[in-house]
């Protein structure tokens, strides 16, 4: 009897952080190249002796739905989609993170950001001269015309990363970071798309199943409470007798 409590508490409370994700990401409906995150977790018997039987929810790292958002032609020449798989890297706390947020914006000195994070390139923090016009190639390549000159010049490439699935997490400001801590290599093989941005891909109709699915597990879950004590109420009058 208790063996089903353990199973209720720990199945409910998995449940109310499902509920979370799922409004965490009907919330970035439509947050530029957004990445729904996924609740998991396991089965994990309960550690003390005595407690063979008894098993609960063990909560997991949350992983990243990897499906390509729709892209949507802006005209404006600093927006840059990632088709296809891959990300941009981004500078955080003097590490690295990564985005598919491709708004870029130049500040008062040149630097390349997004959201406010620097951009990074080969070299580092990308950092521009005065220009005229800007191009970002299929490859991440960015080449400006300066100010009075006629001819385009590159000067930085982007920095592009394609990690596997299960080494990528989100931290708390919504960046895709490392699991192991370490930057990612550069891929040569990630394309980008200049004058586009990449939208959620987060379906809300999905996402409401999801949610509807999750409140009658919860009902489920708080019923087999119920049960569980109308159990241990009868048990104890048993004894009483």
């Amino acid at each position: 009897m208790d063996a089903l409590i353990y199973t209720v508490m720990s199945g409910a409370d998995r449940t109310l952080r499902a509920q979370q994700v799922h409004a965490n990401n009907i919330a970035n409906l439509e947050t530029a190249g957004f990445r729904a995150d996924m609740q998991r977790s396991v089965s994990q018997q309960v550690q003390g002796f005595g407690y063979e039987a008894r098993h609960a929810t063990a909560l997991q790292a949350n992983t990243i739905d990897q499906k390509a958002g729709v892209l949507t032609a802006t005209g404006r020449d600093l927006d840059v989609a990632v088709k296809g798989q891959g990300f941009l890297t981004v500078g955080l706390n003097g590490g690295e993170a990564y985005t598919r947020e491709g708004s870029l914006e130049v500040d008062d000195r040149g630097a390349l950001t997004v959201k406010g994070r620097p951009v990074l390139g080969d070299g580092g923090a990308i950092v521009l001269p005065p220009f005229e016009a800007i191009q970002i190639g299929e490859d991440g390549t960015i080449s400006i015309r300066p100010e009075g000159e006629t001819a385009m010049q590159q000067v930085d490439r982007l920095k592009l990363v394609k990690p596997a699935a299960a080494d990528i997490s989100k931290n708390v400001a919504g960046l895709i970071v490392p699991r192991s801590g370490v930057p990612l290599p550069a891929d040569d093989t990630v394309v980008v798309v200049g004058g586009q941005l990449e939208r959620s891909n987060v379906s809300a109709i999905d996402e409401m199943v999801s949610t509807m699915g999750l409140n009658r597990d919860f009902e489920v879950q708080m019923r087999l409470y119920k049960a569980a004590d109308e159990m241990a109420d009868a048990g104890n009058r048993l004894i009483r007798q």
